[in-house]
């Protein structure tokens, strides 16, 4: 690992001809995110990362409780230009210091304008952080927890599709079959409090019992705008496949089939910029089918529906003052629910724990391009019975480069 670490800093320390450069959509005013700059970049190596440094302070009612100081993520990535029209993309993720993973690695291949061959570790496009998930794209310290809780940010899996734009309808599409989540492992997976987020593979030796589609398309064509639908669609993969017997005298294919939920989500999500205004808001369904013989096989309690929603706006108070600053300082408000037990099938007893909302209200000072200084309030509440709602105080801070 310090080998690793080392190597990464001796690279970064020398490249410096071939940093990456941040770009905006000058459609939509949006910043692309790594990836795409990767891709358009005309540099035969890009190198650059985006990361956050995190203090939350929980304050519940007659109780104390430590703050906790965090190198919540740190992400470098990498991009190799083969030809004009061959690329590769990679992003490695340190989290929480000690865990690293992989959070995209794949190839892109631009067969015709607007039409791109992809394949490897990509992300699923779902929501809008998933895909615009570098730590100054969104506001607030913490990531909205329903693209945590729902779409399991930072949610990738391995597959292969096609990508592109068509510029004369405005329209941005991407369309994959990848592998799904892996729901039972030996222990189910999945759960009520947080759906399929443990079921992500990430590309780690990943099991595939049957593929599944995730596509996507934007609508550009209104300055300023950005509009989005989503859709997923598939079955979990289970273990219990494996070695199945021809004849299958004990049943194990029923077991098998048990331990698997069909999955279909669906997300519309939209972006808008002007001047110093901004807002977003998203909203995503997801249905899961077979979820009471997974209940009864695994013992756990996932929902057979979840739904969440959230609609944010910002505006830069430096604006006021001074128009042509490149400084901003984004006061914003963001009110988010989210369910994971929208729906229950079965015995299973609907949990209205699981029904919460988030408000967050706070300040998010862009003090260079690429860097962010981070300040939030949150209340936080669920609609059980006798909760008491809780607060917390989030400070962090925030750079892309």
């Amino acid at each position: 690992m310090n080998r690793i670490v080392l190597g990464l800093s001796v690279l970064l320390a020398s490249a410096s001809a071939f940093a990456q450069v941040i770009t905006t959509d000058t459609t939509t005013n949006q910043a692309l995110n790594s990836a795409q700059n990767i891709i358009n970049s005309d540099k035969t190596i890009s190198i650059g990362g985006y990361g956050q440094i995190d203090y939350n302070q929980e304050m519940k009612q007659d109780v104390r409780s430590n703050g906790n100081l965090d190198v919540h993520r740190l992400v470098l990535f990498f991009g190799y230009r083969f030809s004009e029209k061959v690329q590769f993309v990679t992003e490695i993720e340190f989290e929480h210091v000690f865990e690293v993973g992989v959070e995209q690695a794949f190839i892109n291949y631009n067969i015709t304008k607007g039409f791109n061959l992809r394949a490897g570790l990509m992300l699923i496009p779902m929501g809008i952080v998933n895909e615009y998930h570098e730590s100054t794209t969104y506001n607030g310290v913490e990531r909205p927890e329903l693209d945590s809780k729902i779409v399991p940010s930072t949610w990738r899996e391995m597959g292969a599709g096609f990508a592109g734009n068509i510029d004369n309808i405005s329209l941005k599409y991407q369309v994959y079959a990848v592998n799904g989540f892996l729901g039972y492992n030996g222990a189910g997976a999945f759960r009520g409090s947080d759906g399929l987020r443990k079921g992500r593979q990430k590309g780690a030796e990943s099991t595939m019992s049957s593929p599944n589609l995730a596509a996507k398309v934007d609508f550009y064509g209104i300055k300023g705008l950005k509009l989005g639908a989503a859709g997923y669609f598939g079955n979990s993969q289970s273990t219990l496949y494996d070695d199945l017997p021809s004849s299958d005298t004990l049943n194990l294919g029923a077991m098998a089939d048990s331990s698997v939920i069909g999955v279909s989500m669906l997300g519309l999500d939209a972006r808008y910029q002007y001047k110093a205004f901004e807002a977003r808001a998203q909203f995503i369904h997801a249905t899961l089918s077979n979820s009471d013989e997974y209940n009864k096989l695994t013992g756990s309690d996932v929902g057979s529906s979840m739904m969440g929603y959230y609609g944010e706006m910002g505006y830069d108070l430096v604006s006021i003052f001074n128009k042509k600053a490149k400084q901003r300082l984004v006061l914003f408000g963001r009110y988010e629910f989210y369910d994971t037990h929208n729906s229950v099938a079965g015995d299973l007893v609907k949990n209205d724990a699981y029904a919460r909302t988030d408000i967050t209200m706070g300040l998010t000072y862009h003090i260079a391009n690429g860097a962010a200084l981070k300040g939030d309030f949150q209340i936080r509440d669920n609609n059980a019975k006798g909760s008491d709602p809780y607060n917390q105080l989030n400070l962090g801070v925030a750079f892309w480069f």
